[in-house]
């Protein structure tokens, strides 16, 4: 008889807003229907329940004893690097015999820009308005470097790949332009049509601040979140079967038989990419 599938956790950040996790939950399912087989679970690093330790317990409890920790992040920024790893680490060395990897975050990735195109259809802007047309690609921030420079060139390349006279990247936090600078910014170039396309996963505090933002600077259109898109729900797939398959010799993993420093959890990244 062969051994079951990793089951799957996705680790969501958290809100006070009941939006988010009603979102992770919706994208949670359609992960479920494209993983047939699957256990797929969420869990959270703040303010909502169950949290990251508690489920991995319960998979733990269930029988799980490989497990996938997928986080829904679009870059890689201080929670994949540090918060994630901590966690998972902690969490794993109190279950014996358990193996958990951590999947590498979401973006970048084709899906994603596709999720925002579709996004900005649903507003009811039409695509041969796109060369008149200029992008805020707003996202909710980050003071890493590397985080910042991730959303620049998502937004070049959204710009080069497509008909949209031009995209620019904006944040919520942390970093600068903030969104009704860059709507502002287009409109100084001469840019006939402004929208922003809020690069986020799911309602909140800073989503509610690009919205604001958009509103104050006048933009033509504001897209919806990224959400429970079905692109997103692909490319968790994706990535869950990047260290699904294969699973023997898929790099730096954490099992509670390897010796640990107390100094620093070792990575559990792998930079497996889809």
């Amino acid at each position: 008889m062969s051994a079951p599938p990793p089951a799957l956790l996705l680790v969501a950040h958290g809100s006070r807003d009941p939006r988010h996790a009603a979102t992770v939950g919706a994208l949670c399912a359609r992960v479920r229907v494209l993983l047939p087989g699957v256990r797929v679970e969420a869990g959270f690093l703040d303010f909502d329940a169950p949290t990251v330790p508690t489920a991995l317990e319960r998979l733990y409890e269930e029988g799980a004893r490989e497990i996938v920790a997928l986080p829904l992040l679009l870059t890689r920024a201080f929670h994949a690097k540090t918060d994630i790893p901590a966690v998972l680490a902690d969490a794993a060395a109190r279950l014996p015999g358990a193996t958990v990897r951590q999947a590498d975050v979401l973006g970048p990735h084709p899906l994603l820009t596709a999720a925002l195109e579709r996004r900005l259809r649903q507003t009811g802007l039409d695509p041969r308005q796109a060369p008149s047309t200029g992008i805020v690609l707003a996202s909710a921030g980050s003071s890493d470097p590397e985080a910042i420079a991730v959303i620049a060139e998502v937004a070049r390349e959204w710009r080069r790949t497509t008909g949209w006279c031009a995209v620019r990247p904006a944040f919520a936090s942390a970093a600068l332009p903030r969104t009704a600078d860059a709507v502002r910014a287009l409109r100084a170039d001469g840019v006939r049509r402004v929208a922003v396309a809020p690069y986020v996963l799911a309602p909140g505090l800073l989503p509610d601040r690009i919205a604001a933002g958009a509103r104050e600077a006048g933009a033509d259109v504001l897209a919806p979140v990224l959400g429970a898109a079905p692109e997103l729900a692909r490319l968790a797939a994706l990535r869950y079967a990047a260290l699904s398959v294969g699973r023997g010799t898929l790099g730096p993993c954490l099992t509670t038989s390897e010796s640990r420093p107390k100094t620093s959890p070792p990575a559990l990244v792998s930079t497996t990419r889809s």
